[in-house]
């Protein structure tokens, strides 16, 4: 093969792997601060993502959320967990999840990466369920290993947070 097949041999190639990448469209983000029973969203989604529906193992996640657009549907409690006390939106305006592993599971993913609340990066796993061009995935994490101490007891800081990936 001389240098001019070898080439063009690539860049078909590297085409087909481009059109099998998916782009995720849109995210809403949901959580629950269990102990309280108090749920809620946080928007501002942005996202570097590249994920290969026919090789979801493949896959890198990557994105973020804007600690400002949190809402629970109380406008106080929202404007409390904003401040420097709890979220700190003025020096940490946003949340960010990097992975650095996904591995497939029974009845779908588990995606291991790093997730950074205040400054302060976790690793964490994902379970995902693949649903047509939907991704549905849940964690719980505790805010108090995040620097956000709502209740004194670490158990009593679990919040559960569910993420919905529309690919395109």
């Amino acid at each position: 093969m001389n240098s001019y097949s070898r080439f063009l041999f690539c860049f078909i190639v590297s085409l087909q792997v481009l059109s099998a990448q998916q782009s995720i469209t849109s995210a809403k983000v949901g959580f629950e601060f269990v102990s309280n029973n108090v749920d809620g969203t946080i928007e501002g989604f942005q996202t570097s993502s590249k994920v290969f529906p026919d090789d979801l193992t493949s896959s890198e996640f990557e994105g973020s959320v804007v600690v400002n657009t949190l809402k629970t549907g109380n406008f106080i409690r929202d404007w409390h967990l904003k401040s420097s006390k709890y979220f700190d939106e003025e020096e940490y305006p946003l949340i960010t999840f990097k992975s650095t592993e996904v591995i497939p599971i029974e009845n779908g993913l588990k995606v291991m990466g790093v997730l950074t609340i205040k400054g302060i990066s976790k690793t964490i796993s994902w379970h995902f369920q693949k649903d047509g061009n939907t991704l549905r995935g849940s964690t719980s994490i505790f805010s108090s290993d995040f620097n956000i101490k709502i209740k004194n007891d670490r158990e009593a800081n679990k919040v559960e947070i569910t993420l919905i990936l529309q690919l395109g």
